[in-house]
């Protein structure tokens, strides 16, 4: 297992198992163009994809920034120039982006490749009350940018 630093947050899964992402707009957003789920997830599409949505289980890439609500980037992977690939809907990544990229089947609609989503991640779909590493800390709402890039 991966540990969490502040010059190494390719996150893990608070589950213990994959690693856990992050990205979005930062703390000058006041939200009120996002839709919410019940699950406390607020999500607010910035460009509509135009390729077919991913499938439980399917190994997907992520462009994404994320920040925390202070503005503060913990993350991007464009920084590092390579997407993040992982498994989706498989809790390989925190239960913010498995809903906010794979949808929740009634209220979320899936992203589509090509499409890019902001996130408002609550604590509890991200690290909870443990936080990450240093770099995230314990009950922290999550912000992301996250742009589903179609297969390679």
């Amino acid at each position: 297992m991966q540990s969490v630093t502040s010059s190494n947050v390719a996150l893990l899964n608070p589950a213990g198992s994959g690693f856990v992402v992050a990205a979005a707009d930062a703390a000058t957003d006041n939200f009120d163009n996002y839709k919410t789920a019940p699950s406390g997830l607020k999500w607010l599409d910035t460009q509509e994809g135009s390729g077919p949505p991913p499938v439980k289980g399917a190994n997907i890439r992520c462009h994404y920034t994320g920040k925390l609500t202070s503005g503060t980037v913990f993350d991007s992977s464009y920084e590092r120039r390579k997407p993040l690939t992982f498994k989706i809907g498989v809790r390989q990544v925190i239960a913010g982006w498995d809903e906010g990229i794979l949808g929740d089947g009634k209220d979320v609609p899936p992203m589509k490749e090509g499409g890019k989503r902001k996130l408002v991640i609550p604590a509890e779909l991200g690290y909870g009350k443990r936080g990450a590493g240093g770099v995230i800390p314990p009950d922290a709402t999550l912000l992301f940018d996250v742009e589903l890039l179609g297969k390679r």
